[in-house]
């Protein structure tokens, strides 16, 4: 039975499987139950409806509620929506009682409470992945204060770093992220029930108790903007369009450190595959999958994007293709964090093999030319001497610390026997103690404030 169907002759069968919505918004069961839960109890205390028939139309909803969850009660997905689902099922067992849930509401709000409900909790389980990989990626840093690797600019070696540094710039990342969701979650936590079809009733019902038991901070301001309001799912989007995008890059250089020509790292056989013709291949698929899945977060952006673009107000039924966008970039993100999480920590640091790579590239050369500053050069001057002294070094197959001070002496007479403390690669990072910089302390600093930042979050 459609819920809208009083005056018209129903849909042909292809219509209304165009039209109908179940197949995906099954999902906002437990929402849909909640806030007419919610509705039903306002509803009695304003007198709207009796006490004795919102305890049996609450007791049912309940009974529905917990024989979905425990699998007794199946979804009939020849439903138009999840809404006419739960009502028919209510309607079913109370009677003629239970037709009175929708008083003053429509099924415009319903579903933009029933969004932000499921949007409040996604958001919620997401922060919890991004707090457990960011205390990964700290446990990893901590155990590789003192692995020395290069640094890379335009994917070339450039300056000497350690693999703490490095991966910590991932962690600040997704404190940015953290910072992002708890924004969203900020705007999104506003209640549009009341809202009705877009002007509210004329009903005297409390909105303000509706959002206290359901846990909003307070009721929506402009009952049109609520029914139509689908920013916080583009922001819930954008969000995980950027989350996804440094799980991807993070993905890229993992799945480079771990090939042949840089062998970095490993990743462990419960995040790889094999190949079906090579025996001796062994395939980073899943960092792969999640450089992928970016692709798929940054399409159901693009795709709400396109949705609301021409929408006039109030509602439109355009608005129901707002949910398998959300659904899938909710998903995506979710197991995407779980997968990486468990490839960091599994995940082998060849920690012998980035020591020897940061020392080839001549990237301690920045140090010899702050060696010359720090003696009264110029830096310009000394941003010379030193690229001499590197094209002489490329020429004779040297590196730095192998050439001579006789022979340093020829490019500037300034430099004495201290210049090869000072380019030591273990001296080059004592060098960069400040804060933000991959010395030891200035790691452990950046350690202890991200412990910080996640216990304030938490």
């Amino acid at each position: 039975m459609y819920l809208w169907g009083s005056h018209l002759d129903g849909l042909e069968d292809f219509t209304h499987e165009f039209n109908k919505s179940i197949d995906f918004d099954k999902i906002l069961f437990e929402e849909d139950i909640i806030g007419s839960l919610a509705h039903v109890k306002m509803l009695s205390e304003v007198g709207i409806i009796t006490e004795n028939e919102e305890k049996i139309i609450s007791c049912e909803l309940q009974n529905i509620l917990d024989e979905i969850k425990e699998r007794k009660l199946e979804i009939n997905l020849k439903e138009e929506d999840i809404h006419s689902f739960v009502e028919n099922e209510l309607t079913k067992r109370v009677g003629v009682v239970g037709k009175k849930l929708h008083t003053a509401r429509s099924r415009n709000d319903q579903c933009a409470l029933d969004l932000r409900l499921y949007s409040k909790k996604s958001l919620e389980k997401i922060k919890i992945k991004l707090l457990e990989l960011i205390e990964t990626i700290i446990d990893l840093a901590e155990k590789n204060i003192y692995t020395i690797m290069p640094g890379f600019t335009h994917m070339q070696h450039a300056q000497v770093t350690t693999f703490a540094h490095y991966i910590l710039s991932y962690a600040q990342m997704l404190c940015r992220d953290l910072n992002r969701l708890k924004d969203t979650f900020n705007r999104l936590d506003e209640n549009p029930l009341g809202s009705c079809a877009l002007v509210t009733t004329s009903f005297n019902i409390d909105r303000f108790m509706t959002s206290k038991l359901l846990g909003f901070k307070k009721p929506t301001e402009n009952s049109m903007d609520s029914v139509s309001d689908r920013d916080y799912i583009l922001e819930i989007l954008f969000n995980n369009s950027v989350i996804m995008t440094h799980l991807s890059r993070l993905c890229e250089e993992l799945i480079y450190f771990s090939s042949s020509e840089y062998n970095f790292v490993k990743f462990s056989d419960k995040f790889s595959t094999g190949s079906s013709i090579m025996p001796q291949k062994k395939n980073p698929d899943m960092a792969e999958l999640i450089r992928g899945k970016s692709g798929r977060c940054y399409g159901d952006l693009f795709t709400l994007f396109t949705i609301l673009k021409g929408t006039p107000l109030s509602y439109n039924k355009d608005f129901q293709e707002d949910k398998e966008p959300l659904f899938d970039s909710v998903k995506t993100v979710f197991n995407s964090l779980k997968i990486m999480k468990g490839i960091l920590d599994t995940i082998y640091i060849n920690k012998e093999k980035m020591r020897s790579s940061a020392e080839k590239g001549f990237l301690n050369a920045t140090d010899l030319a702050d060696y010359l500053v720090l003696k009264g050069i110029a830096f310009r001057e000394a941003y010379s001497v030193v690229g001499q002294i590197v094209n002489y070094s490329i020429e004779k197959n040297l590196k730095l610390e192998d050439i001579s001070l006789k022979k340093y002496k020829e490019f500037h007479k300034i430099f004495e026997n201290d210049l090869y403390d000072f380019i030591n690669i273990e001296k080059s990072l004592e060098n960069r103690n400040v804060y933000g910089g991959p010395a030891k302390d200035a790691v452990n600093i950046q350690i202890n404030n991200l412990k910080n930042f996640i216990n304030d979050i938490k």
